[in-house]
């Protein structure tokens, strides 16, 4: 019940239309890439999806944040059954930390759950798409069988702006893109290739 009063509450803050590209009630695992903006980003497309494929959404967050107070840390574990990834370190330890949150996200997909990500890897500004992390490819690799689906997320930015605690309502729009196609040839399956190509596929769910 408390999950169904968050989605509840999230649509009516973000007055989201929902756009279908795939199909909706796709029971196959999925991976869902969406663009990275505000704190409300992974509740919005959690509860834009279908009440039969929520509980089987995981949304990858980071740990830092949400189990920084006891009721973030509830909403995030116990009501969103998020998989709590602890931030990219800089320096030496760096590729070994992020290669072990990727193979964590991996593992917690077990044979059943999808995964909500965002590999801008931190907020753009102004609602832009950054450049992609090399996390989406790395967690392609490891499970292969999943789909990728883009999702954008518009105005989210607006409503809960960076800093800020309470959302602003206002209205926003959120985009499920097609599965992303497996290209052959050179340039396709590469990691700069697979990273670029998947980031375009998301900016091309914003054009009107």
């Amino acid at each position: 019940m408390i999950a169904t009063a968050f989605a509840a509450v999230s649509r009516a803050l973000s007055g989201a239309t929902v756009e279908w590209r795939c199909d909706a009630r796709s029971t196959r695992q999925r991976i869902y890439f969406g663009n990275h903006s505000s704190h409300l980003d992974f509740i919005v497309i959690w509860s834009a999806l279908p009440c039969t494929l929520r509980g089987l959404a995981r949304p990858v967050a980071g740990s830092d944040y949400w189990t920084s107070r006891p009721l973030r840390r509830y909403v995030a574990e116990q009501v969103f059954d998020a998989v709590l990834i602890e931030r990219t370190r800089t320096g030496g330890d760096a590729l070994t930390s992020a290669a072990a949150a990727v193979r964590h996200m991996a593992d917690r997909m077990g044979d059943r759950h999808s995964l909500i990500v965002f590999p801008e890897g931190t907020r753009a500004a102004g609602g832009e798409v950054a450049p992609f992390k090399s996390g989406l490819y790395h967690l392609s690799q490891l499970r292969p069988d999943a789909e990728l689906i883009p999702v954008s997320l518009e105005n989210l930015h607006r409503i809960l702006p960076k800093c800020e605690v309470l959302p602003i309502p206002m209205l926003s729009r959120v985009v499920f893109g097609p599965p992303l196609a497996w290209r052959a040839g050179p340039g396709g399956n590469d990691k700069a290739g697979f990273l670029a190509r998947a980031r375009e596929a998301l900016i091309e769910l914003r054009k009107p």
